[in-house]
């Protein structure tokens, strides 16, 4: 299946950048462009993209209100939309209370940036592992957010809390089967159980509650 893209970005050249990066994959093109956040908004509302890619920074319209307008909790059929920004930490938490599906740094590399694509062509997040560092560490020590931990609708089970703190720490979903003798697909069934008892939306949000919950207390946070 080709994962159809709408890149918006202000600069031209990011954005010609980028296409050329994920066109060069088979399995992937670029379907409309945006410089702007509101040409974005309304161009991803015409071709329904499998996944948009949006800067933060945007004339017209910022990134984070195009993702509200896309993907926020009250869209009743919500995009997937991976946020592209610099490193600034204050947004990297709204993005993903906005509905952001992924959050990567422009310097992150062409690779990441593929793998961004097709995690969210899939329905799964990415992002950028020093940003997640960062989120991870600050939940970790913030009274507010240990505070904004719900409790489950039903209590987990023994091998969903082992797969919950072993993506909370960073891992993937074949590392997490490596150390737990199961297959990947066994992982994703354990996460796909645990997003509604956790009122998550994917494996980034599962990642702070258990950081917000106190689950890895007697683990250090997350280095940078």
């Amino acid at each position: 299946m080709t994962i159809r893209v709408v890149l918006a970005d202000d600069q031209e050249m990011v954005r010609t950048g980028f296409r050329m990066i994920l066109e060069a994959e088979d399995d992937i093109t670029v379907v409309g462009e945006a410089a702007d956040g509101r040409t974005a908004v309304d161009l991803c509302r015409r071709l329904r993209p499998d996944v948009a890619l949006l800067d933060i920074r945007m004339p017209t319209l910022d990134g984070l209100e195009a993702t509200r307008l896309l993907a926020g909790p009250e869209v009743a059929e919500p995009q997937r939309i991976v946020v592209v920004t610099f490193d600034l930490d204050e947004y990297v938490h709204a993005a993903l209370l906005h509905g952001a599906t992924g959050f990567l740094l422009k310097d992150a590399g062409p690779a990441l940036l593929v793998e961004a694509v097709r995690a969210a062509g899939r329905g799964d997040a990415l992002v950028s592992p020093q940003v997640t560092s960062r989120l991870l560490r600050h939940l970790s020590a913030s009274a507010s957010a240990r505070r904004a931990a719900v409790e489950p609708a039903e209590p987990l089970t023994e091998r969903e809390g082992d797969v919950l703190r072993l993506v909370a720490q960073g891992h993937t979903n074949a590392e997490v089967g490596e150390r737990l003798f199961v297959s990947p697909s066994t992982v994703k069934t354990h996460l796909a159980s645990l997003q509604p008892k956790l009122g998550a939306r994917n494996r980034v949000e599962l990642a702070a509650w258990a950081w917000q919950s106190g689950r890895m207390d007697d683990l250090p946070p997350p280095r940078s």
